[in-house]
């Protein structure tokens, strides 16, 4: 199926993150999740190999690599830690890419190098307690005052908080007491007024930064406005689109991974005199877990083979989504299931695996949203060939 949407560089790339993920990351996992983090020199050593840049632009310091060879090198993390996939694909699709798609040169030259090279981590602040599915109902405000903006509000469940070293979020405008509607700015993290809240305690993606965010009075540049002052909602929704492919190929991996542990343990394991795949009541479950797997992977690698050519991939992203994640939930069920009393213990991975799934039905868009978006373009596309 690589061969669909793979050419050499994407497979050398492959090959390489398969080698880090096995090698450097796999060995940890374990004491990564029960330490609550992930290791400096767990992403000091992914920007060397220059993963932090994957898609952004060479004259930016990235590697200018198209969005299928990002989504298989998240989907070779994901197959052995989630928590590290996370933590480079939110710097990349969320905290870098928004300046990729609406930045103006200036603010390009100035933080995409950063970026890029992993120096500095990124992070993208759109959730808030009121304002979730509901993103248009943003209440944070960044009023004008002079030649910056007065930023108070806050946002919740922000990947990389702690990490980042530039954010990027979404705020009302707030000009001579009228509000123009919902922007995006961005903020170098060591801005005075803005406050980190505590690690949040999850039920997966533990070693990942996740937390609040607090701006009390934060003074933005007025040159940090991303974009239009008011084209932050659009912004966003197109760091969405890139997000949402993100997740599928977060969900490939966390699947897959779960899935080779669970074939593994079925050809080792014995009961009644045979090895337990021979059994159909297992070989039926690994089977089924195989193809979705697959169908899962061509989803997420036609979404972002579409987005590599300049096509609207509203709807293929929302179903890539939709299916792969769903598709993680039930994969990584049916591996503890496949392992039995084993696959509910710590010892063994398929556990980690199932709490580390959840998350992909919710971020980027709950699979509730993820069908909603389906309909309307499916109607939309009907509405204009009728």
């Amino acid at each position: 199926m690589d061969n669909l949407f793979f050419n050499e560089e994407h497979s050398m790339l492959v090959d390489m993150v398969r080698d880090f993920a096995n090698t450097e990351i796999a060995p940890i996992a374990k004491d990564m999740e029960k330490n609550g983090k992930i290791p400096k020199e767990i992403i000091s050593q992914m920007a060397e190999l220059g993963l932090m840049g994957i898609p952004i632009p060479e004259k930016y310091g990235g590697a200018g690599m198209d969005t299928v060879a990002y989504a298989a090198a998240v989907m070779e993390l994901a197959k052995v830690d989630a928590s590290v996939a996370i933590t480079m694909a939110a710097h990349t699709s969320l905290g870098s890419m928004p300046i990729v798609i609406a930045g103006t040169e200036e603010q390009k030259q100035k933080y995409l190098p950063k970026l890029a090279s992993g120096k500095v981590i990124g992070a993208f602040g759109l959730t808030e307690p009121g304002a979730g599915s509901d993103a248009g109902s943003t209440k944070t405000t960044a009023e004008l005052d002079g030649d910056e903006y007065v930023v108070n509000g806050g946002k919740i469940f922000i990947t990389n908080s702690s990490l980042a070293g530039i954010l990027t979020l979404t705020t009302n405008i707030i000009e001579n007491d009228e509000n123009k509607g919902i922007g995006a700015l961005i903020v170098e993290t060591d801005t005075p007024g803005l406050k980190i809240g505590p690690k949040e305690k999850k039920m997966g993606w533990r070693a990942s930064d996740t937390r609040q965010l607090f701006f009390e009075n934060m003074r933005v540049p007025k040159e940090n406005v991303l974009g239009q002052p008011t084209d932050g909602f659009k912004t966003f929704m197109k760091t969405l689109i890139g997000g949402r492919i993100s997740v599928s190929a977060l969900s490939c991996g966390t699947a897959e991974g779960a899935f080779q542990k669970a074939l593994q343990y079925s050809t080792e394991r014995k009961a009644f005199g045979k090895e337990i795949h021979a059994f159909q009541a297992v070989g039926f479950k690994l089977a089924d877990m195989a193809t979705d797997i697959e169908a899962a992977k061509l989803l997420t690698y036609h979404a972002a083979w579409m987005k590599d050519q300049g096509k609207d991939v509203l709807k293929q992203a929302a179903q890539a989504k939709l299916f792969a994640s769903e598709a993680a939930m039930r994969i990584t069920t049916e591996a503890i299931q496949i392992l039995g009393g084993y696959g509910y213990v710590k010892e063994y991975d398929v556990e980690r695996f199932f709490r580390d799934a959840k998350v992909l039905e919710i971020g980027e868009g709950t699979s509730e949203v993820q069908r909603m978006v389906i309909a309307r373009e499916l109607v939309k596309t009907f509405s204009k060939a009728a």
